[in-house]
């Protein structure tokens, strides 16, 4: 999905906002805001193997937390373009990045991120990067390298 403003964002998601996601203000509310954070970051999950290896072996994704930064309200009626990517990579983590662009109003209406924990499900704590992960989030991130 291609959309200036989503430049260096690999995955994508499109996101119609609903009446029922306003507020008594006549704006989206708040929370919604980071299940559209959400939304993009379960597609990045699926896409770099993530969701696979907590299915196979236990090891998945765990949220250690999240910020959101609100720049312009959206409203219903709208499509919300919500981009991910990630910003930083560690031994047993990876930073997410996200942007919320408004189609109505063309234009930002958030960015935020995310701090995703590799977590072993049945020992109940961290635990390295899965390298099929890792070679996951290398392959969606070249997609976004400036010599594409």
């Amino acid at each position: 999905m291609s959309h200036p403003l989503l430049a260096g964002f690999p995955v994508v998601v499109e996101v119609p906002i609903q009446w029922g996601d306003m507020d008594a203000y006549g704006h989206v509310n708040n929370t919604v805001f980071f299940r559209l954070f959400e939304s993009a970051r379960i597609a990045y999950l699926e896409e770099c193997g993530f969701i696979e290896t907590y299915e196979r072996d236990g090891v998945g994704a765990i949220l250690h937390s999240t910020d959101c930064r609100f720049r312009r309200p959206l409203r219903y009626p709208d499509t919300a373009l919500v981009g991910a990517r990630a910003l930083d990579i560690q031994s047993d983590r990876f930073t997410m990045g996200y942007i919320i662009v408004s189609r109505a109003q063309e234009a930002v209406a958030a960015l935020g991120s995310g701090v995703i924990v590799s977590f072993d499900y049945g020992q109940e704590g961290k635990t390295p990067l899965p390298d099929v992960v890792r070679a996951g989030i290398r392959d969606i991130e070249q997609r976004t390298a400036p010599d594409d």
